[in-house]
C-alpha cells in the first residue's frame, strides 16, 4: 500500500474517536518513498538525490504525497483551530474593510481603489474632475475572482484615459491574460492576449501597445510584442527577442510619456533601448550590456535621457546623455556617486527631480530643481522606519506624494509642496480596535558581526508586554538576497505577537541593500555565508542581551529568506524553537544546474554557475537540502505553492521529506502546500491572514500560549 494512503487511513481512523490525544507519538506522519536519482555536474562530481521523483506535479502520486502532508499539519494542529479562529477574527477586526486609497488626478479625472465591506480584492474607480462626480467603476476585483481559487490583476489606463487593460492571472504562476474594456460605454472589447506576463506600455495613439512573453518553460520573459486594438494575438508583430538566456526583459513607459523603454537584466547586469511612443519602430541600443553594470533609462523633458547607474558607481548615481550619444563614454554626472550615501531611486517632473536616499541604511527625500543647484530635504526622525515615492502618475505637478511608515507608525500617504516645502498627511491606514502606537517601542541597533560589520537590526516590542530580562519570546525576519532591502515597516496583524509580549526583529542582513550597493555585494555569489552568518549573530545578540528567551527564539523568512531559514537551521539549529519557511528556495545545487527550470540562468550571477566547479563547491557548502544532517532540528513549519513559478514546490516537499528521515529531535515537521497558487500564497487579504493565523498558532502552541 502506498505509505501516504495508509498515512490518511491512520487519519480516518483517529478522527473517528474523539477521545484520542493528538499527539506526536499517536499520528504517523507521512513518509515519502526513496527512489535515488543521480545528478551529475559538467565537471564530474555527482550526488544521490533520494526524492527527485517529487519534481512530476502531474504523477498522481506526487498529488497525494502533498495532499496527505496537508492532511498531518490540520491534524497536528487541529487542537489550535479555535485559536486560529480566534486570531483570525482578532487581526481581521482591526481593518477597515470598506476601505479605499489616497486619489491621484491625471488627465482630468481622480483615480483611486476601494474595498467593499467583506470584499477580498480591490474595486478600481474614476470620477471625472471631482471627487464629487459620479463614481465610475473601471473593473471590480471581486467580480472578477468569482468562481476563482486565485487572482492576481493589474489595471493600465490609456494615454486618452478612455481604455483600461486589465490583465489578470487566476492560476498564480505568473501568466497572464490581457482584457481591454472601453470605458466610455463600458463595453469590454474583443481583445484577449494570453500567456502574457504583467504588464503593458500604452501607445501615444491609443489603439495599440506592447507586451511582453514569457518562455512557457522557464518563464523567462524574452519577447516583446506589438498588438493593436481589434486584431488578433496571432498577428501582432514581434518587435525584439532577447537570445541571453540569462536575460529577461521588461518595458516601461518615460515620465514624459515620449517614449517606450525596452530593459533587459539579469541579477548583475541590465542594459536598455528606446522607441519612440507615438510611431512604431524598431528599438535603439542605448548602451551595450557589460557585466556588474545596470542601468535603467527615462526621459523627463528636452534632448537629454537621464540614466540611473552603478557604472562606476557601487551607491548609483544618476548621469544624462543625447539621444544620439548615449553610450557610456559620453554620460555626464547630474548626481555623482558618494560614498557614504546610497541612491535608491530617482523620479522626474516637468520641473524638478526626486531623490531617495540612503544614509546609515535611514531614507530621505530630496528635492531638486532643475538647472540649479537648490535641493531641498524631506528627513523623518523616528529611530526605524521607512520612507519612499508614492504613486506620482502626474508630470505637471507641483506636489510629491510619498509615503511613511515605521513598525510603530501605519502606512501613511503624505503631499508635499514643492513651492511652500510644507507637507499634508492624506491618509494613515486605519487600524480599528484599541491600537495606540504611543504603547509600542521601536529601537534600531548595529550588531557587530563575527567579521567585524555592524548589522542593522530593527526592533518593536509593547512597551507593558515585553519585559527585557531574558525571559521573554522573539521572533526575528530576514532575506538578504538580489539587493531587495527588508524595510522597518508597520504590520497590524504583528500586533498579536507585541500583545502577547513578543519583541519582533528584523536582521537587515548582507545581501540586501539596505546599507548601500556594497551591502549587496558582500552577500552574494561567493560571499554568500555572510548572510547566514549575520542573521545567526543577531539572533545570538538578542538572546545574550536580554531580549529574547535562548529557548523561546522563532525566525521566518520566505523565497530566498527561505533559503535563509534552510541555512540557519542547519548551521545553528539551537539557537531557534522554531522556525517558519515560506516557499524557501532549498535545492540551490539542482536547481542551478537545471536550466530549464524557471530563473535559474537569471541567477547564476546571484548564487553562482554549477558548471564553474569552485562556484558549485560553494553552493553544495551551503545548499539546505545537501546538508541536512543526523541531529536535532527547531520545529519547523514549510510552506509552499503547487503552482509556484519561482521557487518550484519539489524544492521544499524534497527538503521536508529527507528530513524526516534523518532529524533525531521529536519536535514538529509540517508542511502546507497551497494546491491553488503560486509563490505569494493566498491572494485574498482575508485568505492570507488564514495563512497567517496557522504560522503564529503553530508557534503559540510550542510556546503553550493557549490565547
Amino acid at each position: 500500500m502506498h505509505k501516504s494512503i495508509y498515512f490518511l487511513m491512520l487519519l480516518m481512523v483517529s478522527c473517528q474517536n474523539n477521545t484520542m490525544k493528538i499527539t506526536s507519538s499517536s499520528i504517523i506522519p507521512p513518509v515519502a518513498k526513496k527512489d535515488p536519482t543521480t545528478i551529475n555536474s559538467p565537471h564530474g562530481a555527482s550526488r544521490q538525490d533520494d526524492y527527485y521523483w517529487l519534481n512530476n506535479r502531474e504523477d498522481q502520486r506526487v498529488i497525494d504525497y502533498l495532499e496527505s502532508e496537508n492532511k498531518y499539519l490540520d491534524t497536528m494542529l487541529s487542537p489550535t483551530k479555535t485559536f486560529q479562529a480566534a486570531l483570525f477574527d482578532e487581526m481581521k477586526s482591526r481593518i477597515k474593510e470598506d476601505d479605499s486609497s489616497v486619489p491621484y488626478f491625471k488627465k482630468g479625472y481622480f483615480y483611486y481603489t476601494r474595498y467593499e465591506e467583506g470584499g477580498q480584492y480591490p474595486i478600481h474607480c474614476r470620477k471625472k474632475g471631482s471627487m464629487d462626480a459620479e463614481e465610475e467603476i473601471i473593473v471590480n476585483g471581486n467580480e472578477l475572482g468569482k468562481g476563482q481559487s486565485f487572482l492576481n490583476f493589474y489595471v493600465s489606463i490609456s494615454p486618452n484615459q478612455q481604455l483600461a487593460a486589465i490583465i489578470k492571472d487566476t492560476v498564480g504562476r505568473n501568466f497572464y491574460t490581457i482584457a481591454i474594456k472601453d470605458l466610455t460605454s463600458g463595453q469590454m472589447l474583443g481583445d484577449e492576449i494570453k500567456n502574457t506576463r504583467g504588464s503593458i506600455a500604452w501607445m501615444n495613439d491609443n489603439q495599440s501597445f506592447y507586451y511582453v512573453i514569457p518562455d512557457p518553460k522557464t518563464l523567462r520573459e524574452y519577447q516583446v510584442f506589438w498588438h493593436r486594438l481589434g486584431e488578433l494575438q496571432s498577428s501582432d508583430e514581434l518587435i525584439y527577442e532577447e537570445k541571453d538566456e540569462t536575460l529577461s526583459i521588461w518595458i516601461s513607459k518615460s515620465r514624459s510619456d515620449g517614449f517606450i523603454f525596452l530593459h533587459a537584466g539579469r541579477t548583475d547586469a541590465s542594459y536598455g533601448f528606446f522607441m519612440s511612443a507615438d510611431r512604431k519602430e524598431s528599438p535603439r541600443l542605448i548602451a551595450p550590456l557589460r557585466p556588474n553594470v545596470k542601468y535603467y533609462a527615462d526621459h523627463a523633458r528636452g534632448a537629454d535621457l537621464h540614466i540611473y547607474t552603478n557604472w562606476k558607481a557601487v551607491n548609483y548615481k544618476l548621469v544624462r546623455t543625447r539621444f544620439d550619444q548615449t553610450n557610456f563614454e559620453n554620460w555626464v554626472d547630474v548626481i555623482p556617486h558618494r560614498e557614504d550615501i546610497f541612491l535608491e531611486e530617482v523620479a522626474f517632473f516637468k520641473d524638478f527631480l526626486v531623490l531617495q536616499e540612503k544614509e546609515k541604511g535611514l531614507a530621505k527625500l530630496i528635492v531638486k530643481k532643475w538647472d540649479t543647484e537648490e535641493t531641498t530635504a524631506i528627513v523623518f526622525d523616528e529611530p526605524a522606519y521607512y520612507a519612499g515615492l508614492g504613486n506620482n502618475p502626474a508630470f505637471d505637478t507641483p506636489t510629491i506624494r510619498y509615503s511613511y511608515t515605521s513598525m510603530t507608525t501605519p502606512a501613511s500617504v503624505y503631499d508635499y509642496s514643492v513651492e511652500s516645502q510644507e507637507k499634508e498627511l492624506r491618509k494613515i491606514q486605519p487600524v480599528l480596535g484599541s491600537f495606540d502606537k504611543n504603547n509600542y517601542i521601536t529601537e534600531r541597533i548595529y550588531v557587530p558581526s563575527r567579521d567585524g560589520k555592524e548589522i542593522p537590526l530593527s526592533l518593536v516590542y509593547h512597551k507593558d508586554k515585553f519585559k527585557k530580562e531574558g525571559t521573554a519570546p522573539g521572533w526575528i525576519y530576514g532575506y538578504g538576497s538580489y539587493g531587495y532591502s527588508m524595510e522597518a515597516t508597520f504590520s497590524s496583524t504583528r500586533l498579536s505577537l507585541l500583545d502577547r509580549g513578543f519583541v519582533f526583529a528584523i536582521a537587515h542582513v548582507r545581501g540586501g541593500q539596505e546599507m548601500g550597493g556594497q551591502w549587496y555585494e558582500d552577500g552574494k555569489m561567493m560571499n554568500k555565508k555572510n548572510t547566514f552568518y549575520d542573521f545567526i549573530d543577531c539572533s545570538k545578540w538578542l538572546q545574550n542581551n536580554g531580549y529574547v528567551a535562548n529557548d523561546k527564539l522563532f525566525a521566518s523568512g520566505g523565497s530566498a529568506g527561505g533559503l535563509l531559514m534552510g541555512a540557519v537551521v542547519n548551521m545553528a539549529p539551537e539557537v531557534y524553537r522554531g522556525v517558519i519557511a515560506a516557499v524557501p528556495f532549498v535545492d540551490v545545487v539542482t536547481t542551478m544546474l537545471d536550466e530549464t527550470i524557471p530563473l535559474t540562468t537569471f541567477e547564476w550571477l546571484e548564487w553562482g554557475n554549477p558548471n564553474i566547479k569552485e562556484e558549485y563547491d560553494y553552493m553544495l557548502s551551503y545548499s539546505p537540502y545537501d546538508n541536512v544532517e543526523a541531529k536535532d532540528y527547531p520545529h519547523l513549519l514549510v510552506t509552499t505553492g503547487l503552482h509556484d513559478s519561482q521557487v518550484q514546490y519539489w524544492e521544499p516537499a524534497k527538503w521536508v521529506a529527507k528530513m524526516r528521515t534523518l532529524k533525531t529531535d521529536r519536535n514538529h515537521l509540517f508542511l502546507y502546500t497551497n494546491m491553488d497558487a503560486g509563490h505569494g500564497g493566498a491572494s485574498g487579504r482575508f485568505d492570507r491572514l488564514k495563512e497567517i493565523a496557522r504560522e503564529y498558532a503553530f508557534a503559540f502552541d510550542i510556546l503553550g500560549i493557549k490565547s
